[in-house]
C-alpha cells in the first residue's frame, strides 16, 4: 500500500471488489495446481511433473498474498531510495530499461529450462506454463512502473480496466492448464 507521496507501508493494496476477486482467482488456481500435484505424485507421474505443479502452487500463492501486500512497490520504493543514495536517479529509466530486459532474458531461459525439463509437455502443462510466464512478466513490467504502461494498464475496454483484463488472463491460462492435465491424467 501507498501513502500520497509514493511511500509504501504494509496494508491491503487493492480493498476493491475486482482486487478481491484476483486475490480469489490466485488461490482458486492455487488449488486446481495442488489437485494436479496431488494425483501427479500419488499416481504414475513423473516427479519433474508433480514438482512443476507444486511450484505453481507456490507460485500462485505468493502472487495471490502480494496482490494485496503490494510487495513489488515495495522493491520499487528501495529501487528510488538507492537510485537517489547512488546518484543514478536520473538516469533509473535507463536501468529500468535494463531490468526488464534482463527479467525477459532470465524469463525465456526459465521457460527454455522448464520446457526441456518437462519435455514433452503435456497441453495442461504447455497452457500453465504459458499462463505463469505471462503472469510473471506482467507482474515485473507493472512493478517498473513505466508511465506508458501505467496509462496503459488504466484504461479500460468493456468497463474493465487492461490491468484486470491481463492479471486474471494469466490466472485463467494456469487454471484452464492445470483443469486439462486433471482431465486428461
Amino acid at each position: 500500500m501507498t501513502t500520497p507521496d509514493g511511500a509504501w507501508y504494509l496494508g491491503i493494496g487493492d480493498p476493491t471488489p475486482i482486487g478481491w476477486l484476483t486475490v480469489v482467482a490466485y488461490f482458486a488456481a492455487a488449488w486446481g495446481c495442488w489437485t494436479v500435484f496431488a494425483n501427479t505424485r500419488s499416481s504414475q507421474g513423473t516427479r519433474s511433473a508433480a514438482r512443476f505443479w507444486l511450484l505453481l502452487v507456490v507460485a500462485l500463492g505468493a502472487l495471490g498474498i502480494n496482490k494485496q501486500l503490494d510487495l513489488q512497490t515495495a522493491l520499487a520504493e528501495i529501487g528510488r531510495v538507492l537510485a537517489h543514495y547512488g546518484g543514478w536517479y536520473e538516469r533509473r529509466h535507463d536501468v529500468q530499461i535494463y531490468f526488464v530486459v534482463a527479467v525477459g532474458v532470465s524469463g525465456a531461459l526459465a521457460l527454455a529450462a522448464l520446457i526441456w525439463l518437462l519435455w514433452p509437455p503435456s497441453t495442461g502443462r504447455a497452457l500453465a506454463l504459458s499462463g505463469l510466464t505471462f503472469l510473471l512478466s506482467f507482474v515485473v513490467i507493472r512493478a517498473t512502473s513505466f508511465h506508458h504502461v501505467d496509462v496503459f494498464l488504466s484504461q479500460t475496454a468493456l468497463g474493465l480496466k487492461w490491468n484486470w483484463i491481463l492479471e486474471l488472463l494469466g490466472i485463467g491460462l494456469v487454471g484452464a492448464g492445470a483443469i486439462i492435465e486433471r482431465r486428461t491424467n
